[in-house]
């Protein structure tokens, strides 16, 4: 089992220890990148995800793009379920959905660090 830590968020002062069976630090920037797709859409398809990630990234192709939902999906973190006979769609899991709030929870310590420093 695998540990993130958070700082409290609370006034408990106490330490927090998220436990999940795949760190968003296991996937791969693509794979990330699908995941927050597939978050800010409503059931989309495969072609749907192809789509929206080919404005921001180059090279998204069958050959990547499949097999990567396919990874998600087995870590536990996207559902694929079925629109019509041709078509899949995918949707966030919870644990998907609480792995992205862990991340942004994690980059926000080091983000909000970052912005707090004065400039020189």
């Amino acid at each position: 089992m695998d540990y993130l830590y958070f700082p409290p968020t609370n006034n408990t002062g106490g330490t927090r220890y998220i436990t999940c069976m795949t760190q968003i630090f296991e996937l791969t920037g693509f794979q990330r990148d699908l995941l927050y797709v597939i978050a800010g859409s409503d059931r989309p398809s495969g072609q749907t995800i192809r789509r929206e990630m080919e404005q921001h990234v180059d090279n998204v192709n069958h050959g990547r793009l499949y097999p990567n939902l396919d990874a998600l999906v087995e870590h536990a973190l996207v559902e694929k379920g079925s629109q019509d006979q041709r078509t899949n769609y995918y949707e966030l899991t919870e644990k998907g959905d609480e792995l992205i709030e862990n991340r942004r929870r994690w980059e926000q310590q080091y983000v909000s660090k970052q912005q707090q420093q004065p400039q020189q």
